[in-house]
């Protein structure tokens, strides 16, 4: 069975940093690309940034460019999402999820959601 493990949620303060983790089981991610989504309180889901089988990254959120960036270690089965400049309204639950090879804007293209990690950007 397909699963992906999102963790290194928690609770940081404005400006702070968060490295998040999302850790596949059951099959190797190198086929695979691997999204970042979001869902804060009262809003959709929204997509953040993905990353490709070949390790190219496409950024879907405005907000976080220049402070998320996304990387992969096929040898580990794991994919990074990394956070600086943390401001509140990037408090959300993060999720992970995958899709064949190249990156898709769009949930409906997306499989083997994670539970999600919270992130909450409070001082």
């Amino acid at each position: 069975q397909l699963q992906l493990v999102e963790s290194g949620g928690g609770l940081v303060q404005p400006g702070g940093s968060l490295r998040l983790s999302c850790a596949a089981s059951g099959f190797t991610l190198d086929y695979y690309a691997i999204g970042w989504f979001r869902q804060a309180p009262g809003k959709e889901r929204e997509g953040v940034l993905c990353i490709s089988r070949s390790g190219d990254s496409t950024n879907y959120a405005d907000s976080v460019k220049g402070r998320f960036t996304i990387s992969r270690d096929n040898a580990t089965n794991t994919v990074y999402l990394q956070m600086n400049s943390l401001k509140p309204e990037d408090t959300a639950v993060y999720y992970c999820a995958a899709t064949a090879r190249i990156c898709r804007e769009g949930r409906i293209y997306y499989a083997s959601w994670g539970p999600g990690t919270q992130v909450t950007v409070s001082s």
